[in-house]
């Protein structure tokens, strides 16, 4: 068996899609999953294929890096096909051969370090000023790049945070109990100043509970829907542009903070905890950290021989 053996092939691989998703806990993970499976199935129904086997899986590849993805993009879309074979297998709708041979398609290697955008605090600051907050939708938008900067937060949590998440602990505001990826809870403590440009918003959308971010419509109408992770991403880019660092994306924000926090003299150890990384090896990648043998920190042990 090669190919779905049913009638409606569209419902099936449907189906198989929700298995597949139903199948990771992660917000995030499921996102990217659903989307490299979308554009997996579109390709492979968009002509006659040779079947659902490793060779037309492996063309899928060679597709995927004629776009020019990154490693990382093309890996998690070629694990979501994967998991997308097993569960034809599982159905009956793949020879169990052919879902193995699938699963032996190695993924692409990263080649060298990726070399991440962080603002410096200049281009922070810019960026923070370049909304008009004499419209409706600019406090929104410059409390969104505060929380993003001033606490690190991914854009899922920010489209996610709500007004029971902001309260007080240890005589100071915080973003408490946020659920982050793979289910990691976190408090994150927030400057004063990211406080006040949620403050500033939310006072001028009559906001006082449900979430902190939502749409706003024409005649500067506030929602009360949740703004989506694609929407706080679209926003970005026009200010990016006009602060003259085009291209900068949310996670940037996020990585910008860790940088500017130890800049600040921060603890790496409470950086990770800020950002809730599960290890400290993934927050030195996010400030780009790098040996520095001038300035040593083993120069500072100062033992005299006798």
């Amino acid at each position: 068996m090669t190919e779905l053996v049913v009638a409606d092939k569209g419902a099936e691989w449907r189906r198989l899609k929700s298995l597949v998703l139903d199948s990771v806990s992660s917000p995030i993970t499921r996102r990217v999953y659903n989307l490299g499976l979308d554009e997996f199935i579109a390709w492979y129904t968009l002509e006659p294929r040779a079947g659902f086997t490793k060779a037309t899986v492996s063309a899928w590849r060679v597709v995927l890096e004629g776009r020019g993805l990154g490693s990382v993009s093309i890996n998690v879309r070629i694990t979501a096909v994967r998991k997308l074979a097993v569960e034809a297998a599982d159905n009956g709708l793949l020879a169990p051969e052919l879902a193995a041979g699938i699963a032996r398609i190695k993924g692409v290697r990263s080649q060298g370090v990726r070399v991440g955008n962080w603002l410096s605090l200049r281009q922070a600051q810019t960026l923070l000023n370049t909304p008009d907050v004499g419209t409706k939708k600019g406090p929104r938008d410059r409390a969104m790049f505060a929380t993003l900067l001033g606490c690190g937060l991914r854009r899922s949590e920010v489209a996610a945070l709500t007004m029971r998440h902001v309260q007080q602990r240890d005589n100071r505001w915080c973003i408490v109990d946020l659920v982050g990826k793979h289910n990691r809870v976190r408090t994150i403590p927030m400057p004063a100043w990211v406080k006040n440009a949620i403050d500033a918003w939310t006072s001028a959308a009559e906001v006082a509970e449900g979430n902190v971010f939502r749409p706003v419509h024409r005649g500067h109408q506030v929602s009360g829907l949740r703004m989506s992770e694609k929407v706080v991403w679209q926003l970005l880019r026009p200010y990016a542009a006009a602060a003259g660092v085009p291209g900068i994306a949310p996670h940037d924000l996020r990585r910008s903070c860790a940088k500017m926090c130890r800049a600040a003299g921060g603890e790496l150890e409470q950086i990770q905890l800020l950002l809730g990384h599960s290890s400290v090896q993934t927050t030195e990648r996010y400030l780009g950290t790098k040996q520095d043998l001038v300035h040593a920190p083993n120069d500072g042990i100062k033992l005299i021989l006798v």
